[in-house]
């Protein structure tokens, strides 16, 4: 009888401890899972993110439509300027005292033009791809929306680029997955989503650390 239930405990402990070391291997698994798919995915939105900046400084506002983000990037260029300060004669100035008065003025010279295409993407065509979330066996695209909102009795424009973590972690256990979207920390991704920009507040940054890359270039 002592026998049988030495037996009964090892198999007990042989039990639990298997059980112990699947819980432990299986969320270290999840982590390193969670976090190479997390890493191609913030690497697109923050494609995404420079082509939305560089639209609003050409054209003043942000783009909604990706076919049309495309085009921009294809056909816009940034103008490459110069500034200098220089002092010239206050014309006005000098009609009203009577005397010669200088005044200090910037000057904007256009040196040229350089393609968006070119300036932000290195000679890649990745910009074309980078709206589909880049991991293997989800065939998805990024929610991408603009528009503007009113602050202080200014029309501001706002820009928001998101994917859903259930999205990325398709096929990891339910269980792990619920964890992840309950994460509040700072050196975890806040939150249900990644996402970076806002439809409701002026911002363009990311909401991921800085460890999956800068959330705010």
């Amino acid at each position: 009888m002592k026998l049988l239930l030495q037996l009964v405990l090892w198999a007990v402990i042989g039990v639990l401890g298997y059980l112990l070391f699947n819980a432990i291997y299986g969320e270290v698994k999840f982590n390193e899972i969670k976090e190479k798919r997390y890493q191609a995915a913030i690497t697109n939105m923050r494609d995404l993110r420079i082509a939305q900046l560089a639209h609003k400084t050409v054209t003043g506002k942000y783009e909604k439509n990706f076919d049309k983000l495309v085009r921009f990037i294809d056909t816009a260029e940034f103008a490459i300027i110069e500034r200098r300060d220089t002092t010239v004669l206050d014309v006005v100035a000098t009609k009203r005292y009577r005397v010669d008065t200088m005044m200090e003025q910037t000057i904007v010279d256009t040196l040229g033009f350089v393609p968006v295409r070119d300036s932000l993407y290195k000679g890649t065509d990745r910009y074309k791809t980078m709206i589909n979330v880049p991991i293997e066996g989800v065939d998805a695209k990024y929610d991408m929306d603009a528009g503007t909102i009113e602050r202080s009795n200014n029309v501001i424009p706002v820009f928001e680029i998101k994917v859903a973590k259930d999205v990325l972690l398709f096929d990891q256990p339910k269980d792990y997955i619920n964890k992840e979207r309950q994460v509040i920390s700072v050196d975890g991704v806040n939150g249900t989503h990644i996402v970076v920009g806002s439809m409701t507040s002026v911002k363009t940054t990311g909401n991921w650390p800085t460890s999956y890359g800068a959330n705010d270039e």
